[in-house]
């Protein structure tokens, strides 16, 4: 959204992904790995919950306001996942504090002088990546919004496959009152999701969009007491980590792909994703389940 300096090693990941991961393993030992069920990056926490990994934008001082430094460790946190995909079979994005996230940290931007920004630059070179990672994770994410949802946090949010609110949460497209645009992909999310009459209103006016309304609306999966939140998202979060997981992944990608497809291209699609499904052990682990009347026992193969 705005010019950045000099990116560190783990900016860098953040912008090139897989390419750099690669150069950099050429080079040294890569970067911090999991050796327990919690680890901490840069303003960043993941916890890995058996089969489900939790990861946690923690910055409350700021209500998770995004810097290029959350970025970068949210893209340290995204490896370390890769590194036990065989393991992590859902992942949950919540907030620490009163907030999930309130969007790009604007401290220390008060010098920027008209004409003189770049305010699409930091998109492309940090919030593109990790947004991309998203959509492409081979397992479901549910967000766990606990509280604003606004800017790009809106749009982090919107990126679940399920989302969960706290009661007291909202949405707010912020853009309007620093005289941007929206952007994090909100612009394509939301008309798909509300409808363009909604979408275009939330973002001229600026106006809080509660979480009771968010369901009405069609936004959101599910709101919580705030108190219940944590424990209704990891009570769901297992439920579909213990699920037939390869066929979760290609649900959630023919998702993703048809809103941009042909009636045609998504039958196609489809035929070619429920061939896959179809070779997995899960498929077989599933008929003879319901043949012999039991509970199926999804590994994720």
């Amino acid at each position: 959204m705005f010019s950045i300096p000099s990116m560190d090693k783990a900016a860098l990941k953040i912008k090139y992904g897989f390419e750099i991961e690669m150069l950099c393993a050429r080079r040294e030992q890569r970067g911090p790995q999991l050796t327990g069920k919690q680890m901490q990056f840069k303003h960043v926490t993941l916890e890995i919950d058996g089969p489900v990994a939790v990861l946690k934008l923690d910055h409350p001082e700021v209500m998770n306001a995004v810097s290029t430094e959350m970025l970068g460790g949210l893209g340290e946190a995204l490896d370390a996942i890769d590194d036990r995909r065989s393991e992590v079979r859902c992942l949950v994005m919540t907030g620490a504090g009163r907030a999930f996230c309130a969007g790009a940290n604007l401290q220390g931007r008060d010098s920027q002088k008209p004409g003189r920004s770049n305010a699409g630059a930091t998109l492309e070179t940090a919030y593109h990546p990790f947004l991309r990672r998203l959509r492409n994770l081979h397992c479901p994410i549910v967000t766990s919004v606990n509280g604003a949802a606004a800017g790009a946090g809106m749009s982090f949010a919107l990126m679940g496959d399920m989302i969960l609110c706290a009661r007291s949460a909202y949405f707010l497209q912020a853009f309007r009152r620093i005289g941007l645009v929206p952007d994090c992909g909100s612009t394509w999310l939301l008309p798909r999701m509300i409808g363009k009459a909604r979408s275009v209103e939330l973002s001229l006016m600026g106006e809080r969009l509660p979480a009771e309304k968010a369901l009405e609306w069609g936004l959101v999966n599910r709101v919580h007491d705030d108190a219940a939140l944590m424990q209704e998202t990891m009570k769901l979060a297992h439920e579909l980590a213990n699920g037939p997981t390869i066929a979760l992944s290609l649900i959630r990608k023919l998702y993703w792909e048809s809103p941009d497809n042909s009636f045609e291209d998504q039958l196609d699609l489809e035929q070619q994703f429920q061939r896959m499904a179809g070779a997995a052990e899960d498929f077989r682990e599933g008929v003879t389940a319901f043949l012999e009347k039991r509970p199926a026992k999804f590994k994720g193969k």
